[in-house]
């Protein structure tokens, strides 16, 4: 199988951001940046990445009137530096983003409601709505529009596969291994549980990165997965 894992560069300093990525070496591929540590490395930060062999999840969460987020989409795509870029789950910003995109092969993923997010913080924003129905709505929409994947609580994965359909990547934060703290997380999942529900990607950031040894925890989490999918074997 490949490799899950998207490591989160949780981090507001960009050479402490290329230690943790030298640490864990092999054991990922795949690398998280987001509002933080773009604002103080910018794109150029995002080419060093590339230039160190690893793939790029630009986690900007695009949201803003449609020719903005065209354009900002464009401007980041025609680059050829990013895999993923994510943008909020409304119909119009999705629609502008695919606009935007043109023939790039970057993959845009539309988030649907922030796994920092539970009924009451829905309430405060005026939402009346359950939060796995809101998820809904937006999956539908994002499919409408054609996004590429989904940002989604592992919570919900199993749900949002089955109105997504097989080819709609899904990635989902809010991951830890049992025993793990939560964090600023609240509607969360183990590794393996978010495999087993249908994820294909896994965010994963303060287990990682504050870990004494980085690889090795990223090593654990790997046999976590492997080790579950082959006894479901």
């Amino acid at each position: 199988m490949k490799n899950p894992l998207i490591i989160a560069l949780d981090f507001d300093d960009t050479d402490q951001a290329l230690a943790l990525i030298r640490d864990v070496g092999p054991a990922a591929e795949f690398y998280k940046v987001g509002m933080e540590l773009y604002a103080a490395g910018g794109m150029a930060f995002v080419s060093r990445v590339r230039e160190l062999g690893k793939r790029v999840f630009l986690d900007l969460k695009l949201y803003d009137i449609s020719e903005t987020v065209k354009r900002a989409t464009r401007r980041i795509c025609s680059t050829g530096l990013v895999d993923f870029l994510t943008v909020h789950g409304s119909r119009a910003v999705m629609e502008a983003a695919v606009e935007g995109r043109e023939n790039s092969k970057t993959e845009l993923l539309a988030v649907t409601v922030l796994t920092s997010f539970d009924q009451d913080d829905l309430a405060d924003l005026g939402y009346s709505t359950p939060v796995s129905e809101l998820v809904e709505l937006r999956v539908r929409k994002a499919v409408e529009s054609r996004i590429d994947g989904i940002v989604c609580s592992p919570l919900e994965v199993a749900r949002v596969r089955q109105i997504g359909g097989a080819d709609l990547k899904l990635v989902t934060p809010g991951v830890r291994s049992a025993g793990a703290a939560k964090g600023d997380q609240k509607r969360t999942a183990t590794p393996r549980e978010a495999i087993e529900n249908g994820a294909d990607y896994l965010v994963i950031g303060r287990q990682v990165t504050r870990a004494a040894n980085p690889r090795e925890t990223c090593e654990a989490i790997l046999s976590e997965i492997t080790s579950s999918a082959a006894s479901a074997r």
